[in-house]
């Protein structure tokens, strides 16, 4: 089991256990251990969003990377996505995310990134804790001319905004379309708005006054409907709202009606089977992304797989497989062909593209699939629980099966981040899967001694 990296790294309460500036040296040094080589100096970047606790435990983290002889690159309040291009533009050793995306000021976290950009896997992620908890580097202090320093990238921001605007076809520009833009005061505050301006759009930018604590406060992909009424007061073209690190968005179209990853993950899969360019014509998505887009995906002659919840997953599959593109109904979607990692701001710019291209609103795009009511309850618990424990939870889990067929599916899982377990129910009849949630909703509360 481990004892501090969760599904996206380490996260909790800043100047809490395990987010605290005594742990947070702790990784750095974990980090810096991994990477070292005798042969040369190493360097690690370092990037955070706009909460408040970042400038401490940024600074933990550098001191803890320094007392192990590798070097720093400071590129400051960067989306996600971008720090993972920086470190592989920069040809360093490592990237570090000072993040706890979505979550409230309040909380944060640690991402770290390979050489490569892309997410460490578990095994390295294991590495680390063991590293810490064994003390194995107690002993290992290098002197002298041997300690890591830091520098500053001060271009970082610009870096990033020319790369992603050389993702967006060179032939077209977002001339004469009016964007709402809702960066969550975070770490796309400053890029965002400069990538749509600077390729032509007339962006109304919300969200763009980060002061360390409104992060994501009633704002961005977790309030999308603060953008879609901007969309729809103002007549723009297109909404998009980015969450807190940038590397996820939601949309609103010309009518002001939200619209999640599945459906644009529908859109841009459509796109590129047919310019011949998704590989193995297959789309990758997590258990929780709409039996709609399964559906959609078949009918158009493509493939979907499906993966566990988290865009790690998504991409270790995509990886593994030779895939090129996927993503998760939350926004999250990774373009392998462009970027390592889920970025908000690349994967507005392919659907804008497409809307472009074949000269349509996204209301008309979105008809490319159609959703499936879809369930979602969330039981908080005292205790771990094993559904499979549960009498009859099996049992009651097949019969409702049976009884949705092949358009209906039930999925049960623990949150990775709280002590939490997800039901979901997809189906045709609304009421019908409601019953069925509540149901097994029930089952657990019970098993749990509520």
């Amino acid at each position: 089991m481990k004892k501090l990296f969760g599904t996206d790294g380490v996260r909790g309460v800043a100047n809490v256990y395990p987010m605290t500036c005594e742990m947070a040296m702790q990784i750095g040094r974990g980090i810096a251990f991994l990477v070292k080589d005798k042969k040369r100096r190493q360097r690690i970047v370092i990037g955070k969003d706009t909460r408040l606790s970042g400038y401490m435990i940024e600074n933990a983290l550098a001191a803890g990377i320094c007392t192990m002889g590798v070097d720093i690159l400071l590129v400051g309040p960067l989306p996600t996505p971008g720090i993972a291009f920086i470190t592989t533009s920069m040809r360093a050793d490592a990237g570090v995310v000072i993040s706890a995306s979505h979550n409230p000021f309040q909380d944060n976290g640690i991402k770290i990134f390979s050489g490569d950009g892309f997410k460490l896997p578990d095994e390295q992620e294991g590495a680390i804790e063991d590293l810490i908890f064994s003390q194995k580097m107690a002993s290992l202090r290098p002197v002298a001319e041997e300690l890591g320093k830091a520098k500053r990238i001060e271009d970082a921001r610009g870096r990033y905004v020319v790369f992603l605007k050389y993702t967006f076809p060179p032939r077209y520009t977002l001339d004469g379309l009016h964007i709402v833009l809702d960066c969550a005061h975070g770490a796309g505050y400053v890029v965002a708005p400069a990538v749509f301006e600077e390729l032509g759009a007339k962006v109304t930018a919300i969200g763009v006054h980060p002061d360390g604590k409104n992060i994501n406060h009633e704002c961005g992909a977790l309030y999308p409907q603060v953008m879609a009424n901007k969309v729809r007061d103002l007549g723009a073209n297109l909404g998009i709202a980015l969450d807190g690190d940038g590397d996820r968005l939601i949309i609103a179209d010309e009518q002001g009606e939200i619209v999640n990853g599945d459906h644009i993950m529908a859109i841009c899969a459509a796109d590129l089977l047919a310019r011949k360019k998704l590989r193995k014509k297959t789309l990758v998505a997590t258990v929780m992304s709409n039996l709609g887009l399964e559906k959609a995906m078949a009918r158009i002659g493509g493939t979907m797989v499906r993966t566990r919840v988290g865009d790690r997953y998504v991409v270790e599959e995509m990886r593994k497989k030779g895939y090129n593109f996927g993503g998760e109904q939350s926004g999250h979607l990774i373009f392998l062909d462009y970027n390592t990692t889920g970025d908000g701001i690349l994967a507005a710019l392919q659907l804008l593209a497409i809307m472009k291209k074949q000269g349509k609103p996204l209301s008309e795009l979105k008809k490319i699939m159609e959703l499936f009511p879809q369930v979602l309850k969330n039981v908080k618990t005292a205790k771990r629980i094993e559904t499979t424990n549960i009498p009859g939870f099996d049992k009651t889990v097949k019969t409702m099966d049976e009884k949705l067929g092949e358009d209906g599916r039930i999925l049960v899982r623990p949150s990775g981040t709280e002590p939490v377990i997800r039901v979901m129910v997809e189906g045709e009849d609304l009421d019908m899967i409601n019953g069925m949630a509540d149901e097994l909703c029930e089952l657990i509360r019970k098993a749990d001694g509520y």
